[in-house]
């Protein structure tokens, strides 16, 4: 078992290099694409709104077929879909029009928060009490989407300007990666739902899936929903406003990928020891630790104008992200059953994807109104009140039922 555990870790990890392409790119061009396309400033909330919903839609009945059929069904149909979406965007920048755009963004924003699920499909894999570390050996492989954008997207916009005839070539970009990521996920066997099961005793793998409120009145699951929720919700939203934000303030197109990839860099290139830490320490202080860096981010990007200052800055809210969310996604892994964890974790981010969107529309509202002091601070806000809720809250004094032994 060991044998195939290794080896579907580091194949999961690939997927999500490949995924990685898409992340930074889109990350990057979401906030710009429409408003390129329709000329409309005002609304360059919208783009990182639309692909946030669409997100959000998706992973939760993705979840649901995931726990019927297996993970990797359902994560080989995203990376299809969205190579799919990167060619309907490219089409809608070379038509200039708003309403294909938004349907490839979609596309591939669905698609992207679907392959996401590659995580728990890894914690899952791992012994209870390795989960976090195997957890973050899969999104390492995430921390190449630090080197794609200085090396192949930042020269594709070294002499351009965001127009929507020149944001076709680099949405078209995409495609291959997303092509890599599905013929990656076809050699990923057994299915990881399948190993986690070898962790159940018969009468666990006998009882029935518990009902999402049932699930969701367990101790320790609503703390680490409300993680999930927080943190990637300002994350999410900061991010996808930061390469506004950048150019607003006389960056180059340029400069705003390689602040992305900063960003990405914290996202993942601590994540092995943020793993060990959290196995070794406890998942529950990283849930308010991480929401407390993301606070200090955010509040620096009121301050932080240049291209390092920034980068920075989105270092750390990268960084807070992580210990986060992966404490939070591993106490849904480690508090539940097998057959719930696809039900759960996509409910989780179902609530964080519509979440984000919210507050990147509400972001770019901020931000074209009073500026970017008044976003910061509201985003250092957002992420201050969880993060308190959460560290005061006391351990709870019993587990649920165990799913595993």
């Amino acid at each position: 078992m060991k044998s195939d555990v290794r080896r579907n870790a580091f194949l999961l990890a690939g997927g999500l290099v490949c995924n990685s392409g898409m992340f930074q790119l889109a990350a990057a061009l979401s906030s710009l694409t429409l408003v390129a396309v329709t000329g409309i400033k005002g609304i360059l909330g919208l783009g990182p709104a639309i692909f946030l919903v669409a997100s959000a839609i998706a992973v939760a009945p993705a979840g649901r077929l995931s726990d019927r059929f297996g993970r990797m069904p359902v994560i080989r149909t995203a990376f299809a879909g969205g190579a799919v979406g990167c060619g309907v965007v490219a089409a809608g920048c070379a038509a200039t029009s708003g309403a294909i755009v938004a349907l490839g963004l979609a596309l591939i924003s669905g698609s992207g928060g679907v392959v996401q699920f590659s995580r728990a499909a890894a914690a899952e894999m791992f012994p209870p009490d390795r989960r976090a570390r195997g957890m973050s050996f899969v999104l390492f492989g995430a921390v190449s989407g630090a080197v794609w954008g200085p090396v192949v997207f930042g020269p594709l916009f070294s002499d351009r300007a965001p127009t929507a005839a020149g944001l076709v070539g680099p949405w078209l970009i995409g495609i291959p990666f997303m092509v890599a990521g599905f013929i990656v996920s076809l050699l990923v066997h057994p299915d990881p739902r399948d190993i986690s099961r070898r962790y159940q005793t018969e009468d666990d793998a006998a009882v029935p899936a518990a009902p999402l409120r049932t699930i969701l009145r367990r101790p320790g699951v609503p703390p680490a929903v409300v993680a999930v929720v927080a943190s990637f919700a300002v994350m999410a939203s900061v991010m996808n406003l930061a390469g506004y934000v950048a150019v607003g303030r006389g960056h180059h197109t340029g400069d705003v990928f390689t602040m992305i990839s900063v960003h990405i860099l914290g996202m993942y290139g601590l994540v092995l020891i943020v793993g060990d830490l959290l196995d070794r320490f406890g998942r529950r202080r990283g849930l308010y630790t991480g929401l407390g860096l993301m606070t200090v981010s955010n509040a620096a990007l009121a301050w932080t104008g240049g291209v390092g200052g920034m980068s920075l800055a989105l270092f750390g809210l990268g960084l807070g992200w992580n210990l986060s969310y992966v404490a939070a996604t591993t106490e849904l892994v480690s508090l539940n059953a097998p057959q719930e964890r696809g039900s759960i974790v996509g409910f989780a981010d179902l609530l964080a994807g519509l979440t984000a969107a919210t507050l990147a529309l509400l972001g770019g509202a901020v931000y074209t109104a009073a500026g970017v002091t008044a976003l910061a601070l509201g985003a250092a806000a957002l992420a201050a009140l969880p993060a308190l809720w959460l560290g005061s809250r006391r351990k709870p004094a019993a587990l649920p039922i165990p799913a595993e032994n």
